[in-house]
């Protein structure tokens, strides 16, 4: 007889989820397992809400599984530790981002590299290695993997820390894996929002030269004055781009709606670099010719490892950088999708979990 979820995991648990591709949340019981030898549980305090969110519960993917509960922003207080835990005590600060499991035994992941294991396993709308689905943040509790989790420390608010385990890890692996963290160095930003705005942050505080590259000039004073870029670029603006011409050693690029990249490569100096980590729903043209002409390459990267995941948290908060946020109670969720799907939100939202939703003790 085969077990149903309930059976298979008995923890009792209580959050929002979306019974259907029309994406509206509603309250939600639900179940989770039991804490294992190796596992930490944790009470949840704030969830942020990524775009990817909105994606899976609309299943634009076409490979969600209702129903589904989103959030891969979590962070909490470790209420519970099996007996093998080696990270953790009870009472700790914790946080889980985008990924819940891998197979823990390929070449990717013996490297750190569990982002890219090819058995990597969301924390949402993903079977586990148990045969049941993953859940996400919008939760009053969670169970994982300690391996898959990461310590907050204490001087990291949690609240604006919380996107850091998705959208920050998701900008600062790609300027440390392509050495586009060396002080000095000219780094463009394409696009401020939740993603572009960390990495100006993050590049900042790496003693980097950053430029933000947006289509109309909107944001200039916000990137400037508030967020500490040395300079902005209107990408419609033909004098402003051929006056920046071969002059940025790497691009971060977090638009995901379709934009054209040749106007991206002309801006980098040979050997320059243009890391995509936006995710645009249709193809987008990559002219060859300007990349042979100066060496340039155009690559992608998706979040990181979680080793590396700590050291980004780490460096965070001994640099003081957090998330701009909007704290929402949980029955402001579908709203906050809304104005999500409309881009009206600066720069991120985050469900305040511990205090709006309630518990399933």
């Amino acid at each position: 007889m085969v077990k149903s979820q309930e059976d298979q995991q008995p923890k009792k648990a209580f959050g929002w989820a979306a019974r259907d591709s029309s994406g509206v949340l509603s309250p939600f019981q639900f179940s989770r397992r039991e804490n294992g030898e190796k596992d930490v549980t944790f009470k949840v305090l704030y969830c942020g809400v990524c775009h990817t969110d909105l994606h899976m519960i609309k299943n634009d993917w076409g490979f969600s599984s209702f129903p589904l509960v989103p959030g891969h922003e979590i962070v909490g207080v470790v209420t519970e530790i099996g007996s093998k835990v080696q990270k953790f005590s009870v009472g700790d600060k914790i946080g889980v981002g985008y990924m819940i499991g891998s197979c823990q035994d390929c070449g990717n992941c013996t490297e750190d590299l569990e982002n890219y294991c090819p058995k990597m396993i969301p924390t949402c709308s993903a079977k586990y290695h148990d045969g049941t689905i993953t859940l996400g943040g919008l939760s009053d509790i969670m169970v994982a993997d300690e391996h898959f989790a990461v310590r907050i420390p204490e001087n990291l608010p949690l609240d604006s820390g919380a996107p850091l385990l998705c959208a920050g890890i998701t900008v600062f692996s790609p300027l440390r894996y392509f050495g586009l963290d060396k002080p000095g160095s000219h780094l463009g930003v394409v696009g401020l929002g939740g993603l572009g705005h960390l990495a100006v942050k993050f590049a900042k505080a790496m003693g980097l030269k950053v430029t933000v590259i947006s289509t109309t000039a909107n944001k200039k004073e916000e990137a400037v004055e508030r967020l500490g870029a040395d300079s902005f670029l209107v990408s419609r603006d033909q004098k402003q781009m051929l006056g920046a011409m071969g002059t940025m050693d790497g691009i971060i690029d977090t638009v995901s709606a379709h934009h054209p990249l040749l106007p991206l490569i002309g801006l980098l100096k040979s050997h320059g670099k243009l890391v995509m980590v936006g995710a645009p729903d249709k193809p987008l043209e990559l002219p060859v010719f300007p990349l042979l002409m100066g060496r340039k390459i155009v690559a992608g990267s998706c979040i990181g490892g979680i080793k590396e995941t700590q050291e980004m948290i780490e460096f965070a908060a001994k640099h003081n950088i957090t998330t701009e946020i909007e704290v929402i109670p949980i029955d402001y969720v579908n709203t906050a999708m809304e104005r999500l799907a409309k881009g009206d939100v600066r720069y991120r939202f985050v469900i305040d979990i511990g205090n709006s939703i309630k518990s399933s003790s």
